[in-house]
């Protein structure tokens, strides 16, 4: 079965719209007026947004996803989104919406399993495509053999800012899939001969929603997990995945200040 079923819906405009959806919420007061940033960044871990809270001055707004913190610091030019699942549904929403107010620039931090035989647990990942394993990327991009892609410039200045600040990274493809609990061995293994370097969950569809949208999107991992040898070996609470988290997150607040 193809996806998605209706092979012609790219040619329909869309029943609901982004602008709809904001100004239906804005009319009820769940979305106040409230100075719109430039850039965002999008995390998952509440352990890394805990800290962003704790170590920044923050200003939260209700009603924009789960959490959605304005950086005071940066004359709010940028804010943090977190607490909005996991998975390419849920943070998609948040995009459009966040697209439809006025952001022009993404950096997504997150954690990702590692496929290849020389990853180590903190690794530092960037993305610079992403195979479309989810169904959320079918519905924007009308070429569905082609991966998804970040923007090539603010993917630039993401390795530029890691390199200056000395964070070790490598780049490489990611696997978006929507089903975590069945990542097979086959798709690992042929992933893995593929050289594709991690697989997470959101990437494909952050990109394809930015290309469609005309906005930058950008996206780097940490290895929280290792697959290459064909045994789960997760350290998703581990101190280094945390740190190297930190230090992502740090060097996409420097880009986007």
């Amino acid at each position: 079965m193809p996806i998605p079923n209706f092979p012609d819906k790219h040619k329909s405009r869309s029943f609901v719209t982004p602008q709809q959806h904001v100004a239906y919420f804005r009319q009820q007061g769940f979305i106040p007026d409230f100075p719109i940033p430039e850039s965002v960044i999008f995390c998952y871990e509440a352990n890394l947004l805990n800290r962003i809270i704790d170590v920044e001055n923050v200003e939260q707004v209700q009603g924009v996803g789960g959490g959605f913190y304005l950086l005071t610091e940066t004359d709010n030019r940028v804010a943090v989104s977190g607490n909005n699942g996991i998975g390419a549904p849920g943070i998609s929403m948040v995009l459009e919406i966040l697209i439809e107010l006025g952001v022009k620039r993404f950096i997504n931090v997150g954690i990702a399993g590692g496929l290849q035989k020389n990853a180590r647990i903190g690794d530092v990942v960037v993305c610079t495509s992403a195979i479309r394993d989810e169904g959320v990327s079918y519905h924007y991009l009308e070429d569905s053999s082609a991966p998804a892609l970040p923007s090539e410039n603010l993917t630039d200045a993401f390795m530029q800012t890691l390199e200056a600040n000395s964070i070790r990274y490598t780049q490489g493809p990611t696997w978006t899939t929507d089903a975590y609990f069945r990542e097979t061995v086959g798709e690992i293994q042929h992933y893995q001969q593929e050289g594709v370097a991690t697989v997470e969950m959101e990437a494909a569809a952050l990109f394809a929603i930015s290309t469609l949208r005309g906005v930058d999107m950008a996206s780097g991992f940490v290895l929280s997990d290792l697959a290459a040898e064909l045994a789960w070996h997760p350290q998703i609470l581990a101190q280094e995945t945390h740190e190297s988290l930190f230090c992502l997150y740090q060097a996409a607040r420097e880009i986007l200040q």
